[in-house]
């Protein structure tokens, strides 16, 4: 075999390990990202089967909040626009804890009562909330009474 061959056979397989081996590309599928932000805590269910997985928007005004509540699940909020400050019910220093745009807060759910606050007087604050082991057909909240830990 010559040179000018080795060399054609070469490329040839360079180019076959580039493409995909056996690619079946989509069809009539499109996609929008509602929002994307990077989680650092850990995500496990109580494992209820079957369970909903409900996606909301949420947007909450300037110096709004979502009164005191709990979720039957876990809650995943990824911030796409604004501040989200947190208050958990048990902490009684009412100490928040804010997120911005593109942090993501993982609420525990399963009876963690907690309030969210838009504490910005001029920006309106977005969220898209995915709701995970909520009860067929149930909603995503349980509202709770004043843990009287904040003054508001």
């Amino acid at each position: 075999m010559n040179t000018k061959t080795v060399a054609v056979i070469a490329a040839g397989a360079m180019v076959a390990l580039a493409l995909p081996a056996s690619a079946t590309p989509g069809s009539g599928v499109s996609g929008t990202v509602v929002a994307r932000g990077t989680a650092v805590e850990k995500v496990k269910t109580r494992g209820n089967a079957p369970y909903d997985v409900v996606v909301q928007n949420l947007t909450i005004a300037p110096g709004g909040h979502t009164g005191w509540h709990t979720h039957p699940g876990i809650a995943v909020a990824v911030i796409k626009a604004g501040t989200l400050t947190i208050y958990d019910g048990d902490d009684a220093s009412c100490i928040g804890h804010s997120y911005s745009a593109g942090e993501v807060y993982v609420d525990p759910g399963y009876g963690h009562i907690h309030l969210g606050r838009n504490e910005s007087s001029t920006v309106a604050l977005e969220i898209a909330v995915t709701y995970l082991d909520v009860p067929r057909n149930e909603g995503v909240r349980i509202d709770a009474g004043d843990p009287g830990t904040c003054t508001f």
